[in-house]
């Protein structure tokens, strides 16, 4: 019998793959983390991370410039706090001329289109360096979801467009959208993390800000990298209390749990390929071992193939600079 299905004509060349092709990288799928430190002319290379810098607020203009310039319209804001500015309550997240509320409107006013998404937990902020208010070694909830609503609070009167609570605490989402309502700040948008593993992929990060655990670690209150259904459990509740965009982190040891969430809500998902991905590319093409571009390429488009509407990324620069 002669065969007339044959797939490889979809693959014959470059023009027919283009095509067909079932998912595209644009500029659009990014969201660019961005580390802040005070000072300036600051722009200082992570050891854990090469290529990712932490800039001082006179530098950050020219980098958020240049990502508008290259098509890449938000940006995640984290900041490194002085230990001397660190507490157990997290009391400088909420000064209206902090960093991060500098930084937001240091953003604003390079580029007032920019949309400015902030990181919202107390760990950059903590004296312990955990998410959360500790008391007695334990990381409380209802007390640290207060305090997360009033720097959210803060963001947003700095003129963040959405705030993104990073933290794992119960009913945070809640608390911060009843304060934002409340305050008349009914447009600023929460992403939330929804779907935050305890993960050993967090640590070029915690090394970045500064804010690796004092003590112990924090599965009390990310979740169990064993469990699945818990993601799309923690999903819901978060979109029922008011997430107008939801996370998965990290991402590509977890990018069942991407589909799972896009199957399951009608909001968009977001993942984060957080530093020890990054990392583990940069180290491995340092070595000779991998082709550092093809790679790259391959694990953002498993993302978008996953569900993904947003892909937070440390490459977003070198990606939308690849593809031209």
């Amino acid at each position: 019998m002669q065969q007339l299905r044959r797939n490889r004509r979809l693959r014959t060349n470059d023009a027919i793959r283009s095509l067909v092709r079932e998912n595209t990288i644009t500029p659009h799928d990014f969201l660019v983390p961005l580390f802040v430190v005070e000072g300036k002319g600051v722009k200082e290379e992570i050891s854990s991370m090469p290529g990712y810098y932490r800039y001082s607020l006179d530098l950050l203009t020219n980098e958020v410039k240049e990502l508008w310039s290259l098509g890449l319209k938000s940006v995640l804001l984290f900041v490194k706090v002085p230990d001397k500015l660190k507490d157990n309550k997290g009391t400088e997240a909420l000064n209206a001329d902090g960093l991060m509320q500098r930084a937001i409107k240091t953003v604003k006013d390079a580029v007032p289109d920019m949309l400015v998404m902030t990181d919202v937990a107390l760990d950059p902020y903590s004296s312990y360096g955990h998410d959360g208010i500790v008391e007695d070694g334990y990381i409380v909830n209802d007390e640290t979801c207060e305090v997360l609503a009033q720097m959210s609070l803060s963001h947003a009167r700095a003129g963040a467009d959405f705030v993104a609570p990073s933290d794992m605490m119960d009913g945070r989402i809640l608390t911060i959208r009843e304060l934002l309502e409340q305050e008349n700040f009914k447009n600023t948008g929460i992403m939330s993390y929804s779907a935050k593993y305890a993960s050993a992929f967090y640590g070029p990060f915690r090394d970045a800000l500064d804010s690796a655990p004092g003590f112990g670690d924090k599965k009390t209150y990310q979740m169990d990298f064993a469990n699945r259904d818990e993601a799309i459990k923690e999903t819901l509740m978060d979109i029922e209390e008011g997430a107008d965009i939801v996370m998965v982190k990290p991402g590509l040891a977890y990018l069942d749990l991407v589909r799972d969430v896009r199957d399951n809500v009608d909001v968009p998902v977001a993942v984060y390929q957080v530093s020890g991905e990054y990392a583990m590319l940069k180290a491995a093409a340092e070595k000779g071992w991998l082709d550092h571009d093809k790679v790259m390429l391959e694990q953002i488009m498993a993302f978008k193939r996953a569900g993904a509407h947003i892909i937070a990324s440390y490459f977003a620069k070198d990606v939308v600079k690849l593809l031209g």
